[in-house]
């Protein structure tokens, strides 16, 4: 079963929020949604990211392969020419950075989507909310009613000005 509570003024949404999650609701189980981007106080509503560590490894692994490709074409189609060294970290720095800096592109993208759970399988039961100008809706996926009925009581007395359910009832 889904709740969906809506907000006019964004202090009462964090008082719901952090209401919430001291009654045992987890971040991942609500979602927030309105016309315009709501920035939140650190430790409201935040979800852990792994986003810096993957574009660094995404960099070193994709910069890795690169001068490993560089470094196995050279050897493979050995052209001594003028006394230089077959390869060299300088001749093939460009290709390296490139390839290191497009590493970390890609992972940061894909992470970002999977992050965003746009990658994941939907839920097609999840309703989206139609959220009127100047609101904030937040949706809060309860397992049970009793959770549910909590969960009702802590939105109310932060102060919504709606609650909806919607889905199936257990």
């Amino acid at each position: 079963m889904y709740l969906i509570a809506e907000f006019q003024d964004q202090s009462e949404l964090e008082d719901a929020i952090q209401a919430l999650k001291a009654e045992g609701l987890g971040v991942l189980d609500m979602d927030l949604f309105s016309e315009e981007p709501v920035e939140f106080r650190r430790g409201i509503l935040d979800r852990p990211s792994r986003m810096s560590l993957v574009a660094v490894l995404g960099a070193i692994i994709m910069g890795g392969l690169a001068t490993t490709g560089v470094y196995a074409a050279q050897h493979n189609y050995a052209l001594v020419t003028g006394g230089m060294p077959i390869f060299s970290f300088w001749g093939s720095g460009v290709i390296t950075y490139e390839t290191t800096m497009m590493g970390a592109i890609l992972s940061t993208f894909g992470w970002f989507l999977w992050e965003s759970r746009l990658l994941h399988k939907r839920d097609k039961s999840a309703p989206v909310p139609l959220v009127p100008p100047g609101s904030m809706c937040l949706r809060i996926h309860c397992a049970d009613n009793h959770i549910a009925g909590r969960a009702e009581r802590i939105l109310n007395h932060a102060g919504a000005v709606a609650i909806e359910k919607k889905g199936p009832r257990e």
